[in-house]
């Protein structure tokens, strides 16, 4: 599916990873990149202004997010990690779009239309605290994805909307001028990235304040599994697995045959929650024990980290210097 293909993600640092972002989008992004033509995973620190005011913040998850990908096995002399920011084109290029871009389309946006649901539920303005920082926010997205010649973008489901919008305004962009001078993206569904469920049930989330950093030490870690919500029935009683948090986290991380021996042990009755609890404990930090190695090693050597960073930003800036030159010839007659 994705050989001779570009592909492109996007991660917003906004807290430090976990396992719901390692299985539903970090774990298929690294395949795929393994698999693509072109691969290009950026850390979207202008996204994430209108939710982190605090910049050592920004810095600090950014490097995070960096040292997750460098830590679980990405290939960075295959595929293109850096920052957002570091590509001035993306600036540029987002200008361009603007003036292609119907006010329409920003106001069926779902991030916005949410707030001012919100708003209005609180009667407040609608408006209340929606800067355009938020109203454009699709129109960066878009340019994230336009600049690099996407092909494919995997996206959860609740974030299939802004690919839909980059293909809206690269459609309107190439009509407009009368050429194919940006790539039309296609969206591809992470559907799995839904179905992780955190401590209490609920889909593992920072909002919900209910996940498991990725790289959680030994101690930290045993303790929050330790913490999942489970029901009141016996070891002895019959147990629904896929109702049941610790298997769904489990089988992302067994071999087949410790997955369908869980299972088998849950529906049979004989297995309480939680000797599968310790069970659960002890496969993920099996699992995630040299990677958190090399994780932690990464972070106490932010200067290996940020070479990383602007080497793939020079990557970047290749393609993206071409398609800024394309659009601004035909838009203002020149480069710019």
């Amino acid at each position: 599916m994705f050989n001779n293909k570009t592909v492109l993600t996007g991660v917003k640092p906004t807290g430090t990873p976990h396992l719901g972002n390692l299985v539903g989008a970090i774990k298929p992004v690294i395949d795929m990149s393994n698999e693509a033509e072109k691969a290009y995973i950026f850390i979207a620190d202008l996204h994430a202004l209108n939710a982190v005011r605090d910049s050592s913040l920004v810095e600090k998850w950014t490097y995070e997010v960096a040292a997750t990908y460098m830590a679980l096995g990405l290939d960075t002399d295959k595929a293109v990690l850096f920052r957002q920011s570091d590509v001035p084109e993306i600036y540029k290029l987002t200008v361009f779009l603007m003036n292609v871009t119907s006010k329409g389309l920003m106001n069926r946006s779902h991030a916005y239309k949410a707030v001012t649901a919100e708003n209005e539920a609180n009667d407040k303005h609608p408006d209340d605290g929606i800067n355009m920082g938020l109203y454009t926010y699709p129109i960066l997205m878009a340019a994230d994805i336009l600049l690099y010649n996407t092909d494919l973008v995997p996206v959860g489901q609740d974030q299939k909307q802004h690919v839909e919008m980059a293909r809206d305004i690269a459609g309107s962009l190439n009509n407009i001028y009368g050429e194919e001078l940006l790539v039309v993206p296609e969206p591809v569904i992470q559907k799995v990235a839904a179905a992780i469920p955190g401590l209490d049930g609920r889909k593992m989330s920072k909002s919900y304040d209910n996940y498991v950093p990725i790289f959680a030490q030994q101690k930290a870690l045993k303790k929050l599994i330790m913490k999942i919500v489970t029901d009141s029935k016996r070891p002895e009683d019959s147990k629904d697995p896929d109702e049941s948090t610790i298997y769904l986290l489990y089988q992302h991380f067994a071999s087949d045959t410790e997955a369908q021996s869980m299972r088998k042990q849950f529906t049979d009755g004989g297995l309480g929650y939680g000797d599968a609890k310790k069970m659960l404990f002890e496969l993920i930090d099996k699992t995630m024990a040299e990677p958190r190695e090399k994780y932690y090693e990464l972070l106490a050597n932010p200067q290996q980290i940020e070479d990383v960073l602007m080497a793939g930003a020079e990557k970047a800036r290749v393609v993206a210097k071409e398609t800024v030159d394309r659009v601004s010839k035909a838009m203002l007659g020149r480069s710019v």
